[in-house]
């Protein structure tokens, strides 16, 4: 890619997330992206800029947003904060990557979706995951029937909490089903390509109110069956097994590829069928997403695979009703 073709990204925050991350995976693409950060916290913007070459701070994220050269921003913020912040940028005219979940609530992501299509600028929800080479590679094999019809789908995914963790508020969009539950609800449309037509749930809750723990049963048309269990209260997992009538394939670790991502595939529905551990490119997954963002900014569309996150917003805000009726 020419560098004339790269755009200035602004972020909205400078969490773990971003150091972590994002601006490492920004220096694997310099041809599409310049970048600038701002922090709510004094001193923290100039302190990470200082630290990572070609990146520079802004006083504030009101000044990211009066910047006419910054062509779009990427928001990591809490929660609570994603509908302010992303109907600000759209008002300002500038394309939103928002961090998954896109919304404490259905009522303010579709607010956030209704900003961005009236001031026609790309909305575009962080599931880095899924525009990874592993699993477009993974739903490949899936279309071509390699594990035969599609029948089970199996997600789990949890780890043990700080207790004073801000994701077990529930005014801050706080809950083990949208923080670590919203990838099993993802991948279960991403492999099925369909909205489930059933939902049964049932949560562990803590005092605060959020979901401790959750576990949840969708149906996808032609009765393919997904089963997935999310918590802040159990040993790290991070598994993602899809079985067909001919086959299965296994994700371990399912949304975190590494550096030298495999998934395990068997062919055959025979208990003695040999494994093959198949290798895929070892992409950063956050600079695919990156990468495809800006694609999608170029083309003026937000492009497939990637969701403007409503739809998987939708499955959840169901999940949750039906999980708290059952209590």
């Amino acid at each position: 890619m020419n560098a004339q073709n790269r755009l200035k990204l602004g972020i909205l925050g400078c969490g773990r997330i971003v150091t972590r991350r994002i601006l490492p995976a920004l220096s694997e693409c310099p041809e599409h992206w310049s970048v600038v950060v701002a922090s709510q916290r004094p001193g923290v913007a100039d302190e990470v800029a200082s630290e990572v070459d070609g990146v520079t701070a802004s006083d504030s994220y009101e000044a990211i947003l009066a910047d006419d050269s910054i062509a779009a921003v990427y928001i990591p913020a809490t929660g609570d904060q994603h509908r302010e912040l992303t109907i600000a940028a759209a008002k300002a005219g500038k394309h939103v990557l928002c961090e998954k979940p896109l919304a404490p609530s259905i009522e303010e992501a579709e607010e956030m979706v209704r900003a961005c299509e009236d001031h026609n600028v790309i909305l575009q929800e962080a599931f880095m995951w899924r525009l990874h080479p592993r699993a477009l590679q993974i739903r490949e094999l899936i279309e071509k029937n390699e594990i035969g019809n599609l029948r089970l789908i199996v997600v789990n995914f949890s780890f043990n909490i700080d207790r004073n963790d801000w994701r077990l508020n529930p005014d801050r969009g706080g809950g083990a089903m949208w923080d670590l539950g919203c990838y099993g609800v993802n991948a279960s449309r991403f492999f099925t390509d369909a909205e489930p037509t059933k939902i049964n749930a049932g949560a562990h809750w803590w005092p605060s109110g959020v979901d401790m723990s959750m576990r949840i049963g969708l149906t996808f048309p032609g009765e393919v069956l997904a089963q997935i269990d999310c918590s802040f209260e159990a040993p790290f997992r991070c598994r993602l097994e899809l079985v067909g009538d001919d086959g299965r394939i296994l994700v371990e670790p399912a949304f975190q590829p590494g550096q030298q991502p495999t998934f395990e595939l068997w062919r055959s529905s025979e208990r003695d069928t040999p494994v093959e551990v198949i290798s895929c490119p070892s992409d950063d997954q956050y600079a695919c997403q990156l990468k495809h963002f800006h694609r999608s900014i170029e083309s003026g569309e937000l492009r497939a695979p990637a969701e403007n996150g409503l739809q998987n917003m939708k499955i959840m805000d169901s999940i949750l009703k039906v999980a708290r009726e059952s209590r």
